[in-house]
């Protein structure tokens, strides 16, 4: 068994230089290697997560303009709807104003034209009534000369 620790001994005494060897290869590689690129990869998702997020507010500002656009558009739009129909409500007033202005010059003058012709017509049969006696007396003499030479 001594033998066994013995040859163990020479060995660990062997592997001693190898051990020291590879564990300052891990230290070298993990202060020149490992670090810098660990920080590099930090620095880079950094930089990507902060591209991300700036686009992501770039699009946010982008549509919150875009939302107001339309807001603006929908507004401009019931204005003019708007005026146009308080244009098209002062035009039918207009219109209508100046219908009933028609409506009582043409009533007025429909009132003349009747007043007129109730004149005419009122003239007219006084002067038949006063050409009646005239007229009948003219029938008769027209229609008793000629019974009056057929009996002959």
């Amino acid at each position: 068994m001594q033998e066994i620790f013995q040859q163990l001994e020479g060995y660990f005494i062997g592997a001693v230089p190898t051990s020291l060897l590879f564990i300052v290869l891990v230290l070298a590689y993990q202060f020149l290697i490992q670090g810098p690129l660990t920080a590099t990869l930090k620095e880079r998702r950094a930089r990507t997560e902060g591209a991300i997020e700036a686009a992501h507010k770039a699009i946010e500002k982008a549509e919150a303009r875009a939302a107001e656009y339309a807001a603006k558009l929908r507004q401009a739009r019931a204005e003019i709807f708007k005026a146009r129909e308080e244009r098209i409500k002062q035009w039918n007033t207009e219109r209508d104003a100046a219908l009933d202005v028609a409506r009582k010059a043409t009533g007025t003058r429909v009132n003349q034209a009747k007043a007129e012709l109730e004149a005419e017509a009122a003239e007219a049969r006084k002067i038949v009534q006063a050409s009646v006696s005239e007229l009948a007396s003219q029938v008769v003499r027209a229609v008793l000369p000629a019974t009056a030479g057929g009996s002959r």
